[in-house]
């Protein structure tokens, strides 16, 4: 597991990622849904006998912590997203709301992790105003900066469903997280979310000072679609010249376009991500199916990676995306960039920001914030250096038999 003095030392577990797809209650009834170029298909629901043996067989792999959150969002009867449309998708419970039911059956406070400050503002932005959040840990800066992106498939979700994962890395690595508001598909569809996440990055590289941020230690972070955008910010950035970030935290990245990875297959039904809603997510964000191949979407085949920002990557293990989060932590080590890679056992897409009430959330929370200290701390990494052909540090990564 990476320190802030040594990263060299790494290991590879197995990890479950957790999205938010098919539960109990399903309908069976069709509705048209959008796709590619929004033109219209009919998607079928799974039945609700189905779904409940696909959710049975997950908190039958799940651990006790993770178990128990699955255990709520199935209570809270979502139906599933690839027989709704995106407008109905995102009124559906969340992971979120299914750790706030799990805390108020504990009778345990749901209140949000304490924090400095926090202020919703809005950036410039390509289409418009970007709103955002800024999280501003208790003391004085200026602050380290962490520009972070919230998962959804770039169709659902918002930053207030991520609000606990923000919290927890500002108050892990006393930080100041910008949390981003970036467009949604299928009214934006891509390169729209990506475009907005490096527009965002932009202008924290060139606004920090003026809320309390230190310009020189910017690093970027995400979960599930999220994670795709912070490792695309550090692509473009290197792309167009742009300074890049000090670090990428990538959290059960979409990291490839295959579906047919021995973790997709080996979790082609998981719950709540599963194969069907990765492909119901590309159809409405993608413009075409061609679009899946940018290496912006991708990372895994990429054609050059190097003289990218460290990283800590981390999957989960009943997750189809997993094997793609391993592959491209296993190409950024082939190319010389320092990385630290862990496959979290016994927990789903989405677990991250669980540290309430899953253990292994906060054991991640600290992997991730362990790598971004190092960086903030470490001047080999300045911004006037080729950190990787002058740090000489890698990280190995043991093999893993997906």
């Amino acid at each position: 597991m990476i320190t802030p003095d040594s990263i060299a030392k790494s290991f590879l577990c197995v990890a479950v990622l957790v999205g938010l797809s098919t539960l109990t209650g399903c309908q069976t009834a069709q509705k048209e849904t959008e796709t590619y170029g929004g033109g219209h298909r009919k998607a079928e629901a799974p039945s609700a006998k189905e779904v409940k043996q696909a959710m049975d067989t997950v908190k039958s792999r799940a651990d006790k912590d993770m178990a128990a959150v699955l255990a709520e969002l199935e209570d809270l009867k979502p139906k599933p997203l690839i027989s709704l449309s995106a407008e109905e998708a995102r009124a559906q419970p969340t992971h979120a709301d299914a750790v706030a039911a799990l805390l108020q059956e504990r009778k345990q406070s749901t209140a949000p992790m304490p924090i400095g400050k926090t202020k919703n503002q809005t950036i410039p932005g390509p289409g418009g105003a970007i709103p955002i959040r800024v999280y501003t840990p208790e003391g004085k800066g200026p602050f380290p900066v962490i520009v972070y992106f919230h998962g959804g498939g770039w169709v659902i979700a918002t930053i207030d469903t991520y609000d606990s994962s923000a919290r927890a890395l500002a108050k892990a690595t006393d930080a100041i997280v910008v949390s981003v508001e970036y467009r949604k598909a299928p009214e934006h569809k891509f390169p729209a979310a990506h475009e907005d996440a490096y527009a965002a990055y932009r202008w924290v590289l060139r606004n920090a000072d003026s809320f309390e941020g230190d310009p020189s230690m910017v690093a970027v972070a995400g979960e599930s679609a999220g994670g795709n955008l912070a490792a695309a910010v550090c692509l473009m950035a290197r792309a167009r010249g742009e300074l890049l970030p000090v670090y990428q935290a990538l959290i059960y990245p979409i990291a490839g376009y295959d579906f047919n990875t021995s973790s997709y297959r080996e979790n082609a039904n998981a719950k709540p991500l599963d194969k069907p809603m990765m492909a119901w997510f590309f159809e409405k964000y993608l413009r075409e199916p061609a679009d899946g191949k940018h290496p912006w979407i991708d990372l895994v085949n990429a054609r050059d990676v190097s003289g990218l920002p460290p990283a800590t990557i981390i999957t989960a293990d009943i997750d189809p995306l997993r094997s793609e989060g391993k592959r491209y932590a296993e190409r950024l080590l082939e190319a010389g960039v320092p990385v630290s890679y862990r496959n979290f056992k016994g927990v789903t897409h989405e677990f991250f920001g669980m540290g309430a009430v899953v253990g292994d959330a906060k054991k991640a929370v600290r992997l991730v914030a362990n790598g971004m200290n190092w960086s903030f701390d470490d001047p080999v990494f300045s911004r006037d250096d080729d950190r990787v052909e002058r740090s000489g540090r890698n990280v190995q990564i043991e093999p893993l038999q997906d």
